[in-house]
């Protein structure tokens, strides 16, 4: 008789501990999620690390970063892999907004980019402000350069930086890694070469070794991203009233003033376009 009751006691136990199981999975299946295609950079820079913790708990909706190249995170958002794109390649996001896979394109923040190098300085950039002459003495010495060659919005800069100096890169001497900024980084401190990189992720970057920046201030180097709602005319499972109350909250002063507060080793590593309004 005990025995019975005991094994019945166990069971009904363990019947309750499964349902408050299923309950708390069903609870955690149920809290509402975005999927946001993003630049490698913002990822890289930790910024993502600080800011979706406080929008979280602000709105109760969870942020899932998929964090690749600029250009591949335009496609995942064509395809509806996403319900926000976050990036830094101006003219690509307006051509997605314009082919109607986007709702509207908002300027977010901003900060710029930098050519790093070796201390030895091979094709003495260093402390230059005009990119397009500093370019110009890397290609004629035919120092090490590191390219992304990723479509990423820093590959997309770097590439019309080059034409914009009038010069086709290629040889022995321009190396494409193919890879995200950290790897690229990686690669190029590891051959010498000269990497062209958004400043938040060399901030973060803790690989530096004799590494410096070479080339920097120059206007043309201006790194402007944005934030847009995949079309749900496109894609009718996109998460609208989510996507958009994470989008109006990055662009709200409170998501602004968020942004401009995420430092690293007492720098601040992006700006709010809250700050620079036309830009």
């Amino acid at each position: 008789m005990n025995g019975s009751f005991t094994r019945r006691a166990v069971l009904a136990a363990a019947l309750a501990g499964a349902a408050l199981l299923g309950l708390g999975q069903a609870n955690a299946a149920e809290k509402p999620f975005i999927i946001v295609q993003s630049t490698t950079s913002t990822l890289n820079s930790g910024l993502y690390d600080y800011l979706l913790p406080i929008f979280e708990k602000e709105k109760g909706i969870e942020v899932r970063v998929v964090a690749v190249g600029t250009g591949q995170a335009i496609k995942n958002a064509r395809n509806g892999d996403g319900d926000v794109l976050l990036v830094h390649a101006k003219s690509a996001e307006e051509k997605f907004v314009a082919e109607g896979f986007g709702v509207k394109r908002s300027d977010l923040m901003y900060n710029d980019f930098v050519i790093v190098g070796p201390a030895s300085d091979p094709a003495a950039v260093a402390g230059m402000n005009d990119v397009k002459a500093a370019l110009s003495k890397i290609a004629s010495s035919a120092a090490a350069f590191a390219s992304r060659g990723d479509d990423s919005g820093t590959h997309k800069k770097e590439r019309s930086l080059w034409k914009s100096a009038g010069i086709d890169p290629s040889g022995a001497w321009y190396r494409e890694t193919g890879s995200g900024m950290g790897a690229t980084l990686n690669t190029g401190i590891g051959m010498g070469a000269y990497v062209m990189t958004d400043r938040a992720t060399w901030i973060k970057f803790g690989n530096k070794g004799d590494y410096q920046i070479a080339v920097e201030g120059d206007a043309a180097m201006f790194n402007q991203y944005g934030i847009i709602a995949v079309n749900p005319e496109k894609h009718p499972h996109v998460k609208v009233k989510e996507g958009q109350a994470f989008i109006d909250w990055m662009l709200s002063p409170a998501g602004q003033k968020a942004i401009a507060e995420y430092k690293v080793d007492g720098k601040q590593l992006f700006f709010p376009n809250a700050d620079k309004a036309g830009s």
